[in-house]
């Protein structure tokens, strides 16, 4: 059968080819380019291009259950917006706001639920909740989004695997893994082919090979499906509730870490908010990862927001000693002192018994590196030590 053109069919056709040079780029990352350079402190919707206002992002994100916030860890501009919209959130639904949070583990929610209620100072939480041992970031970047909770009673879930446990998962296939540490995990699915991909080219840039590829997969899976369990059970057990969760960046973007393993055990509704530094300060260069990602079919987060990427610049200061506490109730014992260290500028020697700090007692290591990480450089100290059993006083000026 033949088949006939007609006149308008004809127009038609060779104005789309004419149109043809001026055709879009398919893009599933981002469909709708943006119509102007983004700028810092610009939001955008994805999904559309749009631009929009910080209220417009806050009324949207009022729509949904679970709202998933990115982060660099050690960015300030990431933790403001983090408590930005933990603020819109409590605002909105008083008293049904949960925040979860990958910096602690569920070994630290007793700890956690202590601060909430007030019962614990700042010193006595970061003690109970091991938090130096357990993340070891600088506390100042989350202290006023925790401050926040406390005050308002937000409840606080600690969504991560103990260290142990994922270092034990990432020496050890999963097939050859004990009854009792099998016994410990969630469901694993580490077959998602985007997060395989992700982890992939990461580690093919710096050259490493397909065992050590392996086992961070196994203990990157590990992190996303405790978060997710912790949170789709959370969610479960408190309907109405809704949730913050807050983790680093390839936790959330894209979906597939944490939020698609929370769907697959929960189905609620759910957004990604993301940040892109747009200011790089060149201290920041070399931190940041040489390597070209897979480009995914799908957006990596609903909304963008334009941050600089901001030099944290924390309190504390370094003595520059090694201690032991074990064996002496009375003060920490010197191990050793690092050449050229405020402490060694002070004369402060190995084997010296540091009694107290500006005249805070030092019961054990955790009083001392309490009290440098909250000092203030331009501020000297006066420390108190025990040499020989003889009572030695000395003036220490940090850098």
């Amino acid at each position: 059968m033949s088949r006939i053109i007609t006149p308008l069919l004809l127009l038609i056709l060779f104005a789309l080819s004419g149109c043809s040079q001026n055709s879009p780029r398919w893009n599933s990352e981002e469909p709708y380019p943006p119509i102007r350079a983004p700028e810092t402190g610009d939001i955008r919707h994805l999904p559309t291009g749009h631009f929009i206002d910080r209220q417009t992002l806050y009324s949207s994100l009022a729509h949904y259950p679970l709202v998933y916030v990115g982060e660099v860890h050690d960015n300030p501009a990431s933790h403001r917006l983090q408590l930005d919209i933990l603020r819109s959130m409590q605002m909105t639904d008083p008293g049904q706001i949960t925040l979860a949070m990958e910096m602690f583990n569920q070994g630290q929610q007793a700890a956690l639920d202590r601060w909430v209620k007030g019962e614990l100072s700042e010193k006595a939480f970061l003690r109970e909740s091991r938090w130096y041992e357990n993340w070891g970031g600088d506390f100042e970047l989350y202290r006023e989004l925790l401050a926040f909770c406390r005050d308002q009673k937000i409840p606080v879930i600690g969504l991560n695997a103990s260290k142990a446990l994922g270092q034990k998962i990432s020496m050890t296939p999963l097939a050859k893994l004990d009854e009792e540490t099998r016994d410990q995990l969630p469901e694993m699915d580490m077959d998602d082919p985007y997060q395989r991909a992700m982890i992939k080219e990461i580690f093919s840039a710096h050259g490493a090979g397909a065992t050590l590829l392996e086992r961070f997969s196994r203990r990157q899976t590990l992190w996303d499906e405790t978060m997710a369990a912790r949170v789709a059970d959370y969610m479960q057990e408190n309907p109405g509730h809704r949730m913050l969760v807050m983790a680093g960046g390839w936790h959330i973007n894209y979906g597939f870490g944490i939020p698609r393993r929370v769907h697959r055990r929960l189905p609620l509704p759910y957004v990604l908010v993301g940040g892109e530094n747009l200011e790089i300060p060149d201290e920041k260069r070399s931190q940041l990862m040489d390597v070209e990602l897979p480009k995914f079919p799908m957006r990596a987060v609903d909304y963008l927001v334009y941050q600089a990427y901001e030099v944290f610049q924390p309190r504390g200061v370094r003595l520059g000693v090694a201690m032991d506490d074990s064996g002496d109730p009375q003060g920490l014992l010197i191990s050793n002192v690092e050449k050229g260290s405020a402490a060694d500028k002070a004369g402060i020697k190995k084997n010296d018994l540091l009694l107290r700090f500006n005249g805070e007692l030092l019961e054990d290591s955790f009083d001392l590196i309490y009290i440098v990480k909250n000092w203030r450089a331009e501020d000297s100290a006066r420390i108190e030590l025990k040499r020989d059993g003889e009572l030695v006083l000395l003036e220490v000026a940090f850098d």
